[in-house]
């Protein structure tokens, strides 16, 4: 009996690590998984790309919250065209030390993220620390789907 008990908290204890929330990363044309990454409640991950018009870095800062993605925050180096250039209520604008400018107050859900990843610019998620060029992970031009999803394994 003893023998069997061992078994079955060994059994939960693998299920209960493994389980849990994860950033998983869809080809959005196929729903196939490309890859996914474990995260948890306030956990953030960013997105960095150059701005297709202005041409300078754009990073968009999204939060876990509830088991879903909400986006906190974006961080510019220049105004121009298709950047956004009001703080709407409850916004506020900051310089960071690096002379960035910082749109936070968002606090919206994304149900349906996606990003095309650049051809002459890559795209790259910041996770956990850690930087992934979305080009090299998914490919060219390859539209790109985040949702968080539970995992009970």
């Amino acid at each position: 009996m003893a023998a069997i008990m061992t078994v079955i908290i060994a059994v939960i204890a693998i299920y209960a690590l493994r389980g849990g929330d994860y950033l998983v990363l869809r080809n959005g044309d196929t729903d196939e998984v490309i890859t996914e990454f474990r995260v948890q409640e306030g956990d953030e991950f960013s997105v960095t790309f150059i701005h297709s018009v202005n041409q300078y870095p754009l990073t968009d800062v999204y939060q876990i919250k509830d088991h879903k993605i909400y986006v906190i925050r974006t961080i510019y180096n220049n105004f121009g065209a298709g950047v956004q250039t009001e703080i709407e209520e409850g916004q506020t604008l900051e310089i960071n030390e690096n002379g960035e400018m910082v749109v936070s107050g968002f606090d919206m859900e994304m149900p349906y993220l996606s990003y095309i990843v650049g051809t002459w610019s890559d795209h790259t998620l910041t996770i956990n620390g850690e930087e992934i060029s979305l080009r090299e992970t998914c490919g060219r031009n390859c539209k790109v789907s985040f949702s968080c999803e539970h995992r009970y394994f």
